[in-house]
């Protein structure tokens, strides 16, 4: 029924779990969301679903509920089967993507020449989790780092230092904070000395050229920033490698040819001295149609430039079929325009998918862009070592476990929490940073749900019975279960609509319903039926698996002792 359709309306299907168990175990929004596409009644695409999605094996019931909601009842026996098949099955459910896509996820980006900052920590940690769903699910994921390698602030910096007196002009041995304060003097010296700035133009142009020196110069410059951002994404759990970095300068010499296609094919016109395209959909406040640049009237080429050569590398040689961008909001418009470029020019097929996967911003408790006392730029590095000292505090407080290793564990929920407190958030909204809230053992934190799958392991260690087959009875037993069997459901979900506070989401609800479970089913005390003990067992098993993978597909870890 989907065939078709725009991925976008497809992204806006939910699949919920009912706070009342009355209107199912499950229900979806499908039928009003595929209803004006379809171009019929809501209810009568309802019904349409139902008989598709009928399994008797599997679904008691269904119903239909008021303009087109569709609610599931499940048959306890099948639930249990589902459970059980889920616990032996290494994937837990999870079904590999019928028509696998080649993926490539465009994030992080961090700048060159400066330390990473905390606005980007939203795109590398977004876009991170979002590649390891799509992983697992059996896509074909290019990761690129489109790092911002190319251009006039290396020929400001390769002219820094050289005239810097007594300096060493190789840019050997420069500690990347160095670098970043002689870029701020650079960048001074480039407004307000001509002759500076004529200098560091004439750089530019020897590095475009090729000239050895500013060649040698500017692979030092890239490899001091790329050296350090690699231990932050280590130290992150992050799965970028320096072989994923695809800077602006890979596509340099793409960039003539490019111009040149766009002028054979009638797109790109001369306008005073500058070559433009003019956009179809796009206008000016005069209602004319917008230019964009695509070389400067100096020869020089813009962002504009080399998103459309990358665009047109990564559909015709990697082979595309889905190009997602984790940037800022405000990149939309640019976005647009480039992918507008590329489908006139026949470099964006009709099967490629293009996405701009935008999220908000990290902001203080005032409620404005999240900065340093002093107002300045935080470090992420920065960041990270505050979050790992105020976790040491409260595990000193807390003491730690038995057989826990404090460093470990540190690490593994400083990372855990910092990450945590940005995925669970919806990523196109703005958040605030909380210190108090992200590091709470209690409530929708990482912190709390490390510490769960802990509870939930420890379980084993006392428990004399071995895990059985599941069967599913107390009214606690369905809410949990029918939550479990609801996992290959979220995974496909945020694979979709890249928005991992869905994961977030499902894991803080399914450890909820555990401990509701928990405190209502006894699972090891004295007196406890063998058999009931054994089922309740595996469900223990289940959960903690599920609650393992979730977090492990957001890129957060788990301990045994917590």
């Amino acid at each position: 029924m989907g065939a078709g359709l725009d991925p976008r309306v497809l992204r806006a299907i939910k699949v919920d779990l009912p706070k009342d168990r009355g209107h199912g175990d499950f229900a979806t929004n499908a039928a009003l969301i595929l209803a004006k596409p379809l171009g019929q009644p809501p209810r009568a695409v309802a019904e349409r679903l139902v008989a598709l999605l009928s399994d008797p094996d599997l679904i008691a019931r269904t119903e239909i509920a008021g303009p087109g909601f569709i609610n599931f009842f499940l048959r306890e026996d099948a639930l249990s089967r589902r459970l059980g098949a889920m616990r032996s099955d290494p994937r837990l459910g999870v079904p590999l993507a019928p028509r696998p896509q080649t993926v490539v996820v465009d994030y992080s980006a961090p700048n060159v020449a400066k330390e990473m900052a905390v606005h980007h920590l939203r795109s590398t940690v977004i876009g991170d989790a979002v590649v390891r769903v799509l992983e697992f699910l059996g896509h074909k994921v290019i990761r690129a780092n489109h790092i911002g390698d190319w251009g006039t602030q290396f020929g400001m910096l390769i002219a820094f230092l050289e005239q810097r007196e007594g300096g060493d002009a190789s840019a050997q041995g420069i500690p990347l904070g160095d670098l970043e304060a002689f870029y701020r003097e650079a960048k001074r010296r480039y407004d307000e000395d001509e002759a500076f700035a004529r200098t560091a133009r004439e750089r530019v142009v020897a590095l475009q050229h090729g000239d050895p020196h500013c060649l040698e110069m500017w692979r030092r410059l890239v490899g001091i920033t790329m050296e350090q951002d690699q231990r932050l994404y280590e130290r992150l759990d992050v799965t970028l490698t320096p072989k994923d970095t695809m800077g602006e300068s890979m596509y340099n010499d793409m960039l003539a040819p490019v111009v040149q296609d766009l002028r054979d094919k009638g797109l790109a016109v001369d306008d005073g001295g500058a070559v433009v395209v003019y956009s179809e959909r796009s206008r000016n406040k005069d209602g004319q149609p917008l230019g964009i640049i695509v070389q400067k009237s100096d020869g020089g080429y813009l962002y504009n430039t080399t998103d459309v050569a990358c665009v047109k590398y990564r559909v015709e040689t990697l082979g595309a079929d889905r190009l997602m961008y984790f940037t800022d909001s405000r990149q939309r418009q640019h976005l647009e325009e480039v992918w507008e470029i590329c489908r006139r020019a026949g470099y964006l097929g009709e099967g490629v998918e293009t996405e701009h996967d935008a999220f908000g911003m990290m902001l203080g408790k005032d409620g404005r862009p999240f900065k340093t006392r002093a107002g300045g730029t935080v470090k992420l590095s920065d960041l990270l070592d505050e979050a790992e000292s105020r976790v040491r505090a409260l595990l000193a407080e807390r003491g730690t476990p038995e057989g826990g290793n404090l460093d470990e564990i540190a690490h593994h929920v400083a990372i855990g929490a910092v990450k945590y407190a940005d995925l669970s958030k919806n990523r196109v909204t703005d958040y605030v940073f909380d210190w108090d809230q992200m590091l709470s053992f209690d409530g929708n934190t990482a912190p709390y749900l490390q510490y769960a799958w802990s509870r939930v392991r420890s379980i084993f260690r006392k428990a004399h019975e071995q895990p059985g087959e599941i069967q599913v009875g107390t009214p606690q037993e369905q809410e949990l279960a029918a939550a479990l069997i609801n996992f290959p459901s979220v995974v496909g979900e945020v694979a979709q609509k890249a928005m991992p506070h869905l994961l977030c989401a499902y894991v803080y609800g399914v450890a909820g319903l555990f401990m509701r479970f928990y405190e209502a089913c006894p699972v090891t005390k004295e007196g406890v039926d063998p058999a009931i003990s054994r089922s309740r067992l595996a469900l223990c098993d289940l959960t903690a698996k599920i609650i393992e993978r979730g977090l492990g597909l957001l890129g957060i870890r788990v301990m045994e002792h917590m």
